[in-house]
């Protein structure tokens, strides 16, 4: 008997819902096909199910004909692209999570008090180049402890700091301090504006650890959070694996174990956990429990072209 233990809360968040559920309404009000700016999020089944539906995935504006339908994905956008689709006459849904939005809103806050930005986050991730974009100003980007010590600032004293969104608390803390020993006087937000969704999952991950024998985290290879929900895993000494659905499950992570968690990633959907436990019942009967954990009830409106699309 193999006892899958289901981590809550897990998979979709409140954003990735959100943008999906805007490209399928532009599907419907507009027809196909819906050009989308990089992948509407990080999550292969997803983007290949969109597509399969009409939605065209590109990396460059200039990949879309003149005036189709445009959606700039979960990750948010640089200016420079906002100017480019206006250049082009492209009408644009912008699908950018409100609380990317918000970190956008922040670094501009900051810049116009003359302070430099230091942004914690992941080099090369959307997010982040999207986040350096939207701001008039100097941007430095750190992702470590080390990161920060090599900081050359031209105004120390005048100095904010913002973070991605997908790092918890508990990935920016120490960074964080460093930044604090370093810049006494840098500003910065309240940690209630990390990302409630990250936080939970990486929270409910921990709390997984300590009941079983081997963690699966549903979620593609490009997802920062879901390697980030691996990593905890593996950092409390449960083997943990990422997998992006229940064809990549291999019999060997499961000698001798009797009790497997399972979560997903927030742009992961439930139907592939779902996958997974079936695929599960390939090596052992199965018996499917879950952990008490926190209920998710954040909701974001639509933007003003699909808020009516029923």
């Amino acid at each position: 008997m193999l006892r899958v233990v289901l981590a809550q809360p897990r998979g979709f968040c409140a954003g990735v819902e959100r943008a999906i559920e805007i490209v399928e309404r532009a599907l419907r009000k507009y027809g196909p096909p819906i050009y989308v700016r990089h992948e509407i999020v990080h999550n292969r089944h997803v983007v290949e199910d969109l597509r399969r539906r009409g939605a065209v995935f590109v990396d460059d504006l200039a990949e879309i004909p003149p005036g189709a339908m445009t959606v700039f994905s979960a990750h948010g956008v640089a200016r420079r692209v906002e100017e480019m689709a206006r250049e082009r006459a492209l009408p644009v849904i912008d699908a950018t999570c409100p609380l990317v939005a918000k970190v956008h809103n922040e670094g501009r806050r900051y810049a116009g008090q003359g302070r430099e930005v230091v942004l914690v986050g992941h080099a090369g991730h959307a997010e982040v180049e999207g986040t350096i974009g939207q701001i008039d100003g100097i941007v430095h980007l750190v992702q470590t402890v080390a990161d920060v010590a090599a900081l050359t600032p031209g105004t120390p004293e005048r100095m904010a700091y913002i973070t991605q969104t997908t790092l918890s608390v508990d990935d920016t803390r120490h960074i964080i301090a460093a930044l604090k020993q370093r810049f006494p006087g840098i500003v910065g937000p309240d940690v209630r504006d990390i990302c409630y969704a990250t936080q939970n999952r990486q929270q409910a991950v921990r709390e997984l650890a300590e009941a079983v024998d081997v963690i699966l985290v549903v979620g593609s290879r490009n997802s920062s959070n879901s390697n980030r929900l691996c990593e905890i895993g593996s950092d409390l000494g449960t083997p943990s694996y990422l997998i992006d659905d229940a064809e990549a499950l291999r019999p060997e992570w499961f000698i001798g174990a009797r009790r497997v968690g399972l979560t997903a990633g927030a742009s992961a959907p439930e139907t592939l956990v779902q996958g997974v436990i079936d695929g599960l019942r390939r090596f052992a009967e199965v018996e499917v429990a879950s952990l008490p954990g926190v209920a998710e009830d954040v909701r974001f409106r639509f933007p003003a072209e699909v808020a009516e699309v029923a």
